[in-house]
Protein backbone atom coordinates (compact mmCIF):
# COMPACT_ATOMS: atom_id res chain seq x y z
CA UNK A 1 0.00 0.00 0.00
CA UNK A 2 1.38 3.41 -0.95
CA UNK A 3 1.97 6.22 1.51
CA UNK A 4 -0.07 9.30 0.59
CA UNK A 5 1.67 12.61 1.34
CA UNK A 6 0.20 16.03 0.68
CA UNK A 7 2.69 18.88 0.42
CA UNK A 8 1.88 22.54 0.89
CA UNK A 9 3.33 25.07 -1.54
CA UNK A 10 7.08 25.32 -0.93
CA UNK A 11 7.09 22.44 1.59
CA UNK A 12 10.04 20.05 1.56
CA UNK A 13 10.25 16.33 2.17
CA UNK A 14 13.16 13.93 2.45
CA UNK A 15 12.80 10.66 0.59
CA UNK A 16 15.84 8.43 0.97
CA UNK A 17 18.84 10.71 0.60
CA UNK A 18 17.01 13.26 -1.58
CA UNK A 19 15.34 16.50 -0.54
CA UNK A 20 12.26 17.28 -2.62
CA UNK A 21 10.77 20.79 -2.60
CA UNK A 22 7.21 21.35 -3.72
CA UNK A 23 6.44 24.10 -6.23
CA UNK A 24 3.88 26.83 -5.62
CA UNK A 25 0.74 24.68 -5.42
CA UNK A 26 -0.52 21.91 -3.18
CA UNK A 27 0.66 18.47 -4.33
CA UNK A 28 -0.32 14.92 -3.46
CA UNK A 29 2.29 12.17 -3.76
CA UNK A 30 1.82 8.43 -3.48
CA UNK A 31 5.07 6.80 -2.38
CA UNK A 32 5.77 3.09 -2.56
CA UNK A 33 8.91 1.39 -1.32
CA UNK A 34 11.04 1.26 1.78
CA UNK A 35 13.02 4.50 1.56
CA UNK A 36 13.03 6.62 4.73
CA UNK A 37 10.61 9.54 4.45
CA UNK A 38 10.51 12.68 6.60
CA UNK A 39 8.27 15.69 6.18
CA UNK A 40 9.77 19.11 6.73
CA UNK A 41 7.90 19.58 10.01
CA UNK A 42 9.58 16.45 11.41
CA UNK A 43 13.12 17.39 10.39
CA UNK A 44 15.58 18.82 12.88
CA UNK A 45 18.88 20.36 11.85
CA UNK A 46 21.98 20.75 14.02
CA UNK A 47 21.04 24.44 14.38
CA UNK A 48 17.51 23.66 15.62
CA UNK A 49 18.59 20.81 17.92
CA UNK A 50 19.17 23.26 20.77
CA UNK A 51 18.23 21.09 23.78
CA UNK A 52 19.44 17.68 25.00
CA UNK A 53 16.19 15.94 23.95
CA UNK A 54 16.30 17.55 20.51
CA UNK A 55 19.89 16.37 20.08
CA UNK A 56 18.72 12.83 20.91
CA UNK A 57 15.96 13.23 18.28
CA UNK A 58 18.54 14.48 15.75
CA UNK A 59 20.73 11.43 16.37
CA UNK A 60 17.73 9.11 15.86
CA UNK A 61 16.77 11.04 12.73
CA UNK A 62 20.28 10.60 11.34
CA UNK A 63 20.15 6.87 12.07
CA UNK A 64 16.78 6.65 10.30
CA UNK A 65 18.15 8.38 7.21
CA UNK A 66 21.63 6.82 7.20
CA UNK A 67 23.14 3.63 5.89
CA UNK A 68 25.92 3.81 8.53
CA UNK A 69 23.93 3.48 11.75
CA UNK A 70 26.78 2.20 13.94
CA UNK A 71 28.75 5.45 13.79
CA UNK A 72 25.72 7.50 14.82
CA UNK A 73 24.75 5.04 17.57
CA UNK A 74 27.92 5.90 19.50
CA UNK A 75 26.93 9.57 19.54
CA UNK A 76 23.36 8.63 20.41
CA UNK A 77 24.39 6.62 23.48
CA UNK A 78 26.67 9.45 24.65
CA UNK A 79 23.75 11.89 24.36
CA UNK A 80 21.40 9.47 26.12
CA UNK A 81 23.81 8.97 29.01
CA UNK A 82 24.15 12.74 29.39
CA UNK A 83 20.39 13.34 29.44
CA UNK A 84 19.82 10.51 31.93
CA UNK A 85 22.50 11.88 34.26
CA UNK A 86 20.97 15.35 34.09
CA UNK A 87 17.36 14.17 34.29
CA UNK A 88 16.91 10.61 35.60
CA UNK A 89 13.15 10.94 35.11
CA UNK A 90 13.77 10.63 31.35
CA UNK A 91 14.79 6.96 31.70
CA UNK A 92 11.37 5.54 30.66
CA UNK A 93 11.38 7.66 27.47
CA UNK A 94 14.99 6.81 26.63
CA UNK A 95 14.35 3.11 27.25
CA UNK A 96 11.52 2.98 24.71
CA UNK A 97 13.58 4.94 22.15
CA UNK A 98 16.63 2.71 22.65
CA UNK A 99 14.60 -0.50 22.41
CA UNK A 100 13.08 0.71 19.14
CA UNK A 101 16.55 1.47 17.78
CA UNK A 102 17.88 -1.93 18.81
CA UNK A 103 14.95 -3.54 16.95
CA UNK A 104 15.71 -1.45 13.85
CA UNK A 105 12.43 0.47 14.18
CA UNK A 106 13.91 3.92 13.61
CA UNK A 107 10.68 5.65 12.62
CA UNK A 108 9.04 4.42 15.83
CA UNK A 109 12.11 5.65 17.73
CA UNK A 110 11.62 9.08 16.13
CA UNK A 111 8.00 9.18 17.29
CA UNK A 112 9.10 8.25 20.80
CA UNK A 113 11.85 10.88 20.72
CA UNK A 114 9.12 13.48 20.05
CA UNK A 115 7.57 12.43 23.38
CA UNK A 116 10.95 12.97 25.06
CA UNK A 117 11.08 16.50 23.61
CA UNK A 118 7.59 17.21 24.98
CA UNK A 119 8.57 15.85 28.39
CA UNK A 120 11.71 18.00 28.39
CA UNK A 121 9.56 21.04 27.51
CA UNK A 122 7.34 20.25 30.51
CA UNK A 123 10.35 19.97 32.83
CA UNK A 124 11.79 23.26 31.61
CA UNK A 125 8.37 24.89 32.02
CA UNK A 126 8.21 23.78 35.66
CA UNK A 127 11.66 25.18 36.37
CA UNK A 128 10.94 28.45 34.58
CA UNK A 129 7.66 28.85 36.45
CA UNK A 130 9.59 28.50 39.69
CA UNK A 131 7.23 25.91 41.09
CA UNK A 132 9.19 22.88 39.92
CA UNK A 133 6.24 20.83 41.17
CA UNK A 134 7.81 20.33 44.59
CA UNK A 135 5.87 19.43 47.68
CA UNK A 136 6.64 21.46 50.80
CA UNK A 137 6.49 18.27 52.85
CA UNK A 138 9.42 16.71 50.99
CA UNK A 139 12.61 17.14 52.93
CA UNK A 140 15.69 17.69 50.84
CA UNK A 141 13.65 19.03 47.91
CA UNK A 142 15.03 22.55 47.65
CA UNK A 143 15.75 23.67 44.12
CA UNK A 144 18.93 25.53 44.99
CA UNK A 145 20.34 22.48 46.72
CA UNK A 146 22.04 20.20 44.26
CA UNK A 147 22.71 22.91 41.68
CA UNK A 148 26.22 22.24 40.49
CA UNK A 149 26.40 19.09 42.61
CA UNK A 150 25.55 15.48 41.96
CA UNK A 151 22.11 15.54 40.34
CA UNK A 152 20.78 12.10 41.21
CA UNK A 153 19.61 11.94 44.83
CA UNK A 154 16.89 9.55 45.87
CA UNK A 155 13.78 11.18 47.28
CA UNK A 156 13.92 14.30 45.14
CA UNK A 157 11.26 15.12 42.63
CA UNK A 158 12.33 14.84 38.97
CA UNK A 159 11.98 18.60 38.46
CA UNK A 160 14.51 19.36 41.20
CA UNK A 161 17.02 16.96 39.69
CA UNK A 162 16.34 18.01 36.10
CA UNK A 163 16.86 21.71 36.52
CA UNK A 164 20.66 21.55 36.83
Amino acid sequence: MALKVELKPGERIIIGDSVITNDNQRTRLFIEGKAPILREKDILTPATADTPAKRVYLAVQLMYLSDDVEKIQEDYFTLVNDIIRAAPSTIPYVTVISNSILKGSFYKALKEARKLIEYERTLIGHVQAGSAGLSESEPDSGIAEGVGGEPSHEGRSPAAVDQG
